[in-house]
Parts: C-alpha cells; structure tokens; sequence
C-alpha cells in the first residue's frame, strides 16, 4: 500500500511528505520515561500518540523498527547539570538499590502501556546498557573539538558548536536570547559557558550510580544516552523521532548538536513532537505535583477524580484531539470521552449483527477515502474519528431500516471498522480489556441468574443483581432478544 503521509516537522515548522531514508522501511526513535515513579496520564499520552503512529506506518506497509528508551541514569532534578539525580534520589528516600526503583517503575510502566492497548516498541534500550557507546561518542566530541574537560566532567562547547552549526535550529532559540536566560553569578560554575551542557559529569562522592571513564568516575548526561542509542540501533541519521514538547529544548536541541559535533551530520529528518496534558492550564507532570498516576485513573481513587476511568476511554480521551493540541483534564471530558468510546463500539457490535440488504444507500468506498485522507495528513485522529462516528450513524440507521447495505458494502464497512478502530486506533472493547474468558462466562452465569429470578417473578433479586453490577461499573441492557453487558 503506497500512501502519502504527510507529517508535521517541528524542525521545518510545516507538514512535509513523508520519504524514508531507505525505500519501505522506517527508523523511529521516541524519547520514554524516567522511572522513577508511577506512569501518569503525561506518560500516556506520547506512548499512545507514537503507537497509533506506529500502527499506521506498519499498515501503510512499512516495516518499522520502533526504538524507545528506558532512562535509568544522569536524568537529574530539574533537566539540570548539577544537583542530585532523580532515580538516586528515590532509591536514598526509600533506602533501595537505584536498580529495585528501576526495575520497579518500569514493570509499573509497562504494565500501564499493556493497559492502554500500546504495542511494544521494537528495541526498548536503557541508558545503563550503553554506558560504552555513551563513552565513545563523548571521546569522539572531544576529538572533534568541540567539548572540553574540567574536575573530571565533560562540556559541550556551545559557542564553539554555534561557529559551525547552528545553535537553537530545533527550538527556534538563538545563542543571545539562551545566553540571556541562563545568565550565571562568576565562579557559581565550572563552565565556560552558562549554555555549556554536560556529555558526561563526574560523580560526587554521595552519587550512587556511576562508572569508570576516562575522565574519572562518573555518568553520561541526560541527552547523550538518545544520541548513543539511536545511533546504534537507528544509523547517524534516521526517519523520525519523536517525544513530547517539552522535550524539544534543551534535551532534542542538545541531541542534535551531540549528533553534528560527534558525526558531522544532523541525526534525524523528521522531529514530532505531541502537545502536554494541562491540569488548570498548567503542564502535568511530576516534577510539578499536580499529576494523577493511570492507576488512580483506573481505581478512581484520587481527590479529582468523581469516578474511574478504563484504560479505553483514556486512550479514546487522548485520541479526540490532535497529538499537537493541549489536552485539558476534566471529569467533564472524560466522561464524555467515555460515552463516545462505548457508543463506538457498541456500533461495532451492532456492525457484526445486522444483515446484508439487495442495495445500498451508502457509498462506503467515500467513507474509507475520508479515513485514509484524515490519517496521511498527519495521523489526524480527532477526524478520523469524526469520519468513524458517520459510519456509527449509517449503522445504527442500517440497524432501525432507515438505511441498507448489500453484502459487498457491509463486508467493506466491517473491514474499514475493524481496520481503523482495532488496528490502527488500538480501540478494544471493554469486555475485552476487562479480563478473559473466564470473565465473559462469570457474567453469562450472573445474567441467568438475574433472568431465572425474574421468571419466578423475584424482581428484588433482580433489581438488586443490576444495581450491585451498576455500583461495580457494569450496565445491563434488556432487550426483546435477551439481556447483555457492558462495562461503563
């Protein structure tokens, strides 16, 4: 399948057609998670914002090799050069091995993603396996010229980087207006430069995490542990990488001048990067206090937080907007992310029960064009799902006789759903996400109970049956050919 993508590039600042560096085949590289606590609806959003991307690149027929990181060392408090690092910092507070706190979130972490339906990405590496290439490509700096040595950390010389390439290419930033933000008191740092960042920081004697270097004992900086890895699994230069906004400066910038001073040549063709979950406005996050972790979401326990929310309205709440658009939290617009999922799936369902008529009413052919165009301009849920609610329309119209599909079309519209919904959006249904099999049958014997009671005429049984289920989160539906459920 040959399709012209076209993606938005944050370096460009406009949508270019997508053209891969080698023919069918693409390099994506997406900037994971710090673990040092639990995944939280910030996480959720890059993870599912790339796998829809990476669904639909696997569709278009592209073989795909998908590279996100694990950063399990050199990320300190504040993105900065100095101070504590925040994997070191959660293991003294809890008197762990930094290792047990890793091994922990990231088990946490992918669980969440598991929840959320996300792929498992391709390769998925972690900054303490590749201590060496981080060694290597920070020799390799210094060798060109453009770093320089002090007590036993290494800096990359941003003004001398800014004489060749240029500085704030990503961001949009210059060299004067970073130099004026980041402005420091004489003798407050070892750098030459206020926008000197480190490629790899020697350790104080309190630093837990640490290993021999040429330098001295130390660890690698924060960005250069994505230059390293997706240099060796990617090539110098690769297709796309991805992340969230607030990455873009200084980490992507930094990457791209690690990769120019290293290689000589700019590492990545298309940089995407998707908007932040704003709570009141203000970015979710950790480091800001105000996040609520998935789990809470899941459980509903938390003080924000009127009800629990499955992991298919969180996805079906990040998918309604444009990955480049904010996304505001409210109970408000999980709720009625909520009802939108289920009435998309409850068509689905509806989809697989209603009968073939001899002539159509509805050019489903238009439909699939219109779900295509909304994906190639770069991957736009928000419309493609606006697209799948008409065919949610014609079903239910199909459904009251108010409209007919032959066999070729209604066959064409179950493909198109199952393409789209499942394959592409990663939407599943509740009573999938919810458990197994054993699940299914424990409701299927709950439900003849109810219906036993009701024929003996004890409706309190059954009334208190539905209510309790309710109370649980599970609606009953009644109708003329039986009763069925659904999770809410």
């Amino acid at each position: 399948m040959s399709r012209k993508i076209q993606i938005y590039n944050t370096l460009t600042r406009k949508k270019e057609e997508f053209k891969p560096i080698v023919k069918n085949h693409v390099g994506m590289y997406v900037c994971g998670p710090t673990v040092y606590g639990d995944p939280h609806l910030g996480h959720a959003r890059p993870g599912i914002t790339f796998d829809v991307i990476f669904r639909y690149l696997k569709h278009a027929d592209y073989s795909v090799r998908y590279v996100r990181n694990i950063t399990d060392a050199g990320h300190l408090e504040n993105d900065a050069d100095e101070g504590e690092g925040k994997i070191d910092k959660k293991a003294r507070l809890e008197q762990l091995e930094p290792m047990e706190i890793v091994q922990f979130y990231t088990l946490s972490y992918h669980k969440a993603m598991e929840k959320l339906n996300c792929l498992s990405p391709s390769i998925e590496p972690r900054a303490t396996g590749h201590i060496i290439e981080q060694i290597e490509m920070v020799k390799k700096i210094l060798d060109n010229g453009f770093a320089y040595e002090i007590n036993g950390s290494v800096y990359l010389d941003v003004n001398k980087y800014n004489e060749k390439y240029p500085y704030g290419i990503l961001s949009g930033r210059n060299l004067e207006d970073t130099l004026e933000g980041t402005r420091e008191l004489d003798g407050q740092s070892e750098k030459k430069s206020s926008v000197d960042f480190a490629i790899w920081k020697s350790a104080s004697p309190e630093h837990i995490m640490r290993w021999p270097s040429p330098w001295g004992d130390g660890f690698p900086g924060w960005h250069m542990e994505c230059s390293a890895m997706s240099e060796k699994y990617l090539g110098k230069t690769f297709d796309i990488h991805g992340g969230g906004m607030d990455l873009v400066f200084p980490h992507h910038e930094a990457e791209i001048a690690q990769s120019n001073a290293c290689n000589n040549c700019s590492p990545v063709n298309y940089w995407m990067h998707n908007n932040m979950i704003t709570v009141d406005g203000k970015k979710m996050g950790k480091s800001l206090g105000n996040f609520i972790n998935l789990e809470e979401f899941f459980t509903g326990k938390h003080e924000k937080l009127d009800q629990s929310y499955s992991p298919m309205t969180i996805r079906f709440f990040i998918l309604q907007a444009h990955y480049r658009s904010t996304v505001d939290f409210s109970n408000e617009a999980l709720k009625a992310a909520e009802k939108g999922f289920t009435k998309l799936m409850n068509a689905m369902e509806t989809l697989g029960k209603i009968s073939a008529s001899e002539n159509s009413t509805f050019d489903v052919n238009d439909l699939e064009q219109k779900c295509y165009s909304a994906m190639d301009d770069d991957f736009n849920t928000p419309i493609l799902i606006a697209h799948l609610f008409d065919g949610v329309r014609i079903i239910n119209s199909v459904k009251d006789g108010k409209e007919s599909l032959n066999s070729s079309s209604l066959e064409k519209l179950k493909t198109l759903f199952n393409t789209f919904v499942t394959d592409i959006l990663g939407f599943i249904s509740a009573k999938e996400s919810s458990g197994d099999d054993l699940t299914n049958e424990v409701m299927e014997l709950v439900l003849q109970l109810r219906g036993n009671a009701k024929k003996n005429k004890d409706f309190d049984t059954a009334d208190l049956i539905r209510e309790e289920l309710e109370k649980a989160g599970i609606q009953i539906k009644d109708s003329r050919e039986g009763s069925s459920w659904e999770v809410k």
